[in-house]
């Protein structure tokens, strides 16, 4: 082969190689549309291969500040003229990959590749906790709780054709998160779901434990809500335990371990998951008190991990499907 020939060779394969290798992102336009009521919008959106949008989203709930989302497109989002059930996946406190994390540690693109759902993953800082932020009265921001159920829903609703059916899921404190909004927005979610959570945030030793991440990410503990001694309304209020009548009708789902290594993990133990699972039954037991229907799984051996949490959302998947109105 002739030395020109060569050349030219290599260079059609490299032509040919090059989108097989880069990541195939690329910015879009985002919809003029896509605005919600307090002015918050997108700023950017960058399509990440086939069916993932991260959106970057000027929020006056974070106070001015942008916030990241990551969307899981339904196949034929693109060319299906119609709205989509819409699945909040919410996650835990001081995760390095944020609003990626789902998509990072398991296979949850995969698994909703063949249902008819845009899955919403949203940024929740390093440590925001769904809430708004109490600040000892003088500001309530940041407001994550506003910028997820409103902010984020009235821009998915006007530029990315989101239904009115929705459902959410969480795990550790994103646990905490689905139980908070599904009784804290009664009629704007149709099932949730916690793993790891906790659901009962006023059980002996959670206060701390809440405080004590806060702390971590170098957060004013008590900025959040207060003392749970003092602010006890505050925390009663933003408490699924002390809800509980507030999640009658909604389809819910519950699991925990116990913290040991199990069959995920074998040989692995931590501290979390016991304390996430005294809340959780706490929080099921005065359900099933009520008379309010929940399916459990406290599958014991398990750590505070992924590989759990994956898993879990598989199995409650029923409970969601029927919630957002798709088959199970």
């Amino acid at each position: 082969m002739s030395r020109v020939r060569w050349i030219a060779l290599v260079a059609v394969l490299a032509a040919v190689a090059v989108p097989l290798s880069a990541p195939s992102e690329r910015a879009e336009a985002a919809p003029t549309a896509a605005v919600a009521d307090d002015g918050a919008r997108v700023v950017s959106q960058t399509r990440v291969g086939e069916r993932i949008l991260d959106l970057e989203i000027l929020s006056p709930a974070l106070g001015g500040k942008t916030g990241m989302v990551r969307l899981l497109l339904p196949r034929g989002f693109d060319t299906q003229d119609r709205t989509w059930p819409v699945l909040y996946l919410l996650h835990g406190c001081c995760e390095d990959e944020d609003y990626k994390s789902w998509t990072a540690y398991t296979d949850v693109e995969e698994f909703t590749a063949d249902k008819d759902v845009i899955a919403v993953l949203p940024t929740d800082g390093r440590a925001g906790m769904y809430s708004a932020w109490w600040n000892f009265g003088l500001s309530n921001k940041p407001d994550w709780e506003t910028f997820h159920v409103t902010e984020l829903r009235q821009i998915l609703e006007r530029g990315y054709r989101a239904g009115d059916r929705r459902a959410v899921a969480g795990l550790s404190i994103g646990g905490y998160g689905a139980m908070a909004y599904a009784f804290r927005h009664q009629g704007m979610f149709g099932a949730a779901a916690s793993y790891s959570g906790v659901p009962n945030t006023t059980l002996y030793g959670v206060p701390k434990f809440i405080q004590g991440l806060l702390t971590t990410e170098g957060l004013a503990a008590f900025n959040l809500w207060g003392s749970e001694w003092l602010q006890g309304s505050i925390w009663r209020a933003r408490n699924p335990y002390d809800n509980v009548e507030k999640l009658r009708g909604i389809g819910l789902y519950v699991s925990s371990g116990n913290g040991r290594g199990g069959p995920l993990d074998p040989g692995g133990w931590d501290l979390i998951e016991p304390l996430s699972e005294l809340s959780s039954r706490s929080f099921t037991d005065k359900l099933r008190r009520s008379g309010i229907p929940v399916t459990v799984n406290y599958y014991g051996d398990g750590t505070h991990s992924w590989p759990y949490w994956e898993r879990e959302f598989k199995a409650s998947w029923p409970v969601l499907a029927r919630g957002l109105g798709l088959p199970s």
